[in-house]
């Protein structure tokens, strides 16, 4: 018999059975398509050992007039400034204290500090720093007071405990001689309240279904995701999270200052800057900033749907005025902003239900938005991309484009993702671009998961779609820095595409990836087929291992969806229809392998497990033959 090419059409497909979709790609874990062909990705190496507090979930990439590049990373806990592989600190402050407003209590043989200030306003995972105190005659000396603090618990409106520990994080307990309360001069400076890494059901926005609970509503309490956004104003930085004040950092200060309130108390010139903000951003071209779901001017109450924006060129001035620019607009299809991307001529707004274009057009009107689709949705505040001249985005039950017009995406995996999708944890969805690749990530929190573990590809070059396993909390386009570059959960930044191997830690760590084909047979199935030898076609280009090899697999069943088995002996003795898998090498010289498998549908699985392989599959061939009908 002739060899029997097999060469299948790029993309995976779980919309149909293994059955239907023969010809194509079932299943896959770290493999892109590239002119049609299926390759393991590209490798991740953090960027610095050096790590930070928290879960990032966003990231935000420019350069100083200085030549500082610089990323800004936004947290749960904490908002850093990365330079050179460090994370600087530049969490705003809320509040500092008088002196004396804070004194401590200590108790012989534990670590346990109790912390008295009258109307704190913290919450537990807040950070403070104490200044100012004195030791309080034992152990609890004034260097293991002086220093930055995380609270443990919250106990009264008052009051709150933090665990001792010495300038090096190493426990400290108390002795019987503290006794003493820190003295008259203790200053407590406390940074912003620290957000939720995931969401509470019904707690706030998002939370829960479509429609369900408090979806849409702006009550989100303590417990809701910390979602932040942010853009430069030229060299400096305007950032805010969600439900919160708009922050400012100046560049020309350095690291070593934090990021503060825009306020009169800090820029006493300032004039109705939004207090309450759901999104913050910089329009590229005219130099705006904006405030998404703010509070309406002179109104403390957040208006999930209004829009707010500055006088030009500032952003401190937002009085409208028949002498500046500032103003703002209320859209009306939906009941909250969900996101925001700046594209090319237009900001894209996202509400729950509707997207809005918004365009400058000067004079007295200044912006204008324009609906360009209704009844459509957004999964998340970071669930919308935009590559070339179109946005892409999921939506809670399908995935979406718009490029001057509002599409549905067609998609060959889209009841595999959405069946799979913790619905509760949609607000942790977060997408970027990998444009070296043609490629828009989505990450998602897999069904009962708490943390994303899974991602799905779409290649709008080649209009494919394929996905795997694989967590990350946000995404940065190569642009700026040399390659993407993303947050994990080991607490730092990673450059992606970069080896062949998984380094977010100090430890190589083979990555492994595989891709399985639906099934195929001869004739519809008529007959059984017998396959004696494969002739692979495998490239190990960009290999760094010495000898790179991968694995190929031929799974056999005796009928469709009788499902692949192994037999317990030679000749199986299992109740159910067993079948014989055949599994070999295949290195970079391999010629052609023999194997002995016999089946009326297979299955083929391509698969790398070791350090330092990269791979690109072509079109194996294989010697196929009927074998009869039983």
């Amino acid at each position: 018999m002739p060899l029997k090419k097999l060469q299948l059409k790029p993309g995976v497909d779980r919309e149909n059975t293994r059955y239907t979709t023969e010809g194509g790609w079932y299943e896959s874990d770290k493999v892109r398509f590239r002119q049609g062909m299926p390759e393991k990705i590209g490798g991740w190496e953090r960027i610095s050992a050096n790590t930070f507090l928290g879960v990032c979930r966003s990231l935000w990439n420019w350069i100083t007039l200085g030549g500082q590049n610089l990323i800004s990373v936004g947290t749960t806990l904490k908002y850093y400034i990365e330079r050179g592989g460090n994370y600087y600190d530049i969490t705003p402050i809320r509040l500092t204290t008088i002196a004396g407003a804070v004194t401590f209590s200590a108790t012989n043989g534990s670590s346990t500090l109790t912390i008295t200030n009258v109307s704190h306003g913290a919450v537990a995972g807040d950070f403070v720093t104490f200044s100012g105190a004195v030791t309080l005659g034992g152990n609890i000396t004034a260097a293991v007071l002086n220093q930055e603090y995380e609270i443990s618990t919250v106990l009264t409106d008052d009051t709150y405990t933090v665990a001792a520990k010495d300038t090096s994080d190493v426990t400290v307990t108390a002795n019987a001689l503290d006794t003493g309360n820190g003295g008259a001069a203790v200053i407590g400076t406390y940074q912003i309240n620290t957000g939720s890494a995931t969401a509470v059901p019904f707690s706030g926005w998002g939370s829960g279904g479509w429609g369900l609970g408090t979806w849409g509503y702006s009550n989100a309490s303590s417990s809701a995701i910390r979602l932040w956004s942010q853009s430069n104003y030229g060299e400096d930085l305007v950032f805010a999270y969600r439900g919160g004040p708009i922050f400012y950092w100046d560049a020309s200060t350095g690291t070593s200052v934090r990021g503060k309130i825009i306020d009169i108390a800090n820029y006493p010139t300032s004039s109705d800057v939004p207090s309450l903000v759901n999104i913050v951003s910089v329009s590229d071209i005219y130099r705006f900033v904006f405030a998404f779901g703010a509070n309406a001017l002179g109104s403390a109450v957040q208006d999930p749907m209004l829009i707010r924006w500055s006088d030009q060129e500032s952003v401190i001035d937002w009085t409208p005025t028949a002498t500046n620019f500032a103003g703002s607009i209320r859209v009306s299809h939906g009941t909250e902003i969900i996101a925001v991307v700046q594209a090319r001529q237009e900001v894209l707004v996202w509400t729950d239900s509707a997207l809005y274009s918004l365009q400058y057009l000067g004079g007295d009107i200044v912006w204008n938005a324009q609906l360009m689709g209704d009844n459509i949705s957004i999964a998340s505040q970071n669930a919308a991309a935009y590559a070339g001249s179109t946005a892409y985005w999921m939506g809670r039950d399908k995935f979406y484009k718009y490029d001057g017009t509002v599409m549905t995406l067609p998609c060959n995996v889209k009841r595999y993702v959405f069946n799979d999708i913790n619905t509760e944890q949609f607000n942790q969805v977060v997408s970027g671009t990998n444009e070296g690749f043609n490629e828009v990530w989505w990450f998602y929190c897999s069904d009962g998961v708490l943390a994303n573990d899974r991602y799905v590809v779409y290649n709008y070059l080649e209009d494919i779609w394929y996905y795997g396993n694989l967590a990350r909390t946000a995404w940065l386009d190569s642009g700026l820095r040399d390659r993407p570059i993303a947050a994990t959960y080991s607490n730092n930044l990673v450059d992606h595409e970069k080896g062949n191997d998984d380094l977010q830690t100090a430890v190589t760590t083979a990555i492994t990836a595989s891709i399985t084909s639906s099934e195929f047979d001869l004739d519809d199935g008529h007959s059984f087929v017998l396959i004696n030898r494969m002739l692979p076609d495998v490239t190990f280009d960009g290999s760094s291992a010495t000898n790179p090899a991968a694995i190929m697999t031929l799974s056999p069943m005796v009928n469709s969806g009788s499902g692949y088995n192994s037999p317990l002996s030679v000749g199986g003795n299992s109740a159910s229809t067993v079948t014989r898998s055949a599994t070999v090498p295949i290195e970079q010289f391999t010629g052609q392998v023999y194997v002995r498998i016999r089946g009326r549908q297979l299955a083929f699985k391509m698969e790398s497990t070791a350090v330092g392989v990269a791979w690109q599959l072509g079109a194996p061939r294989l010697d196929m033959r009927p074998d009869g009908r039983r």
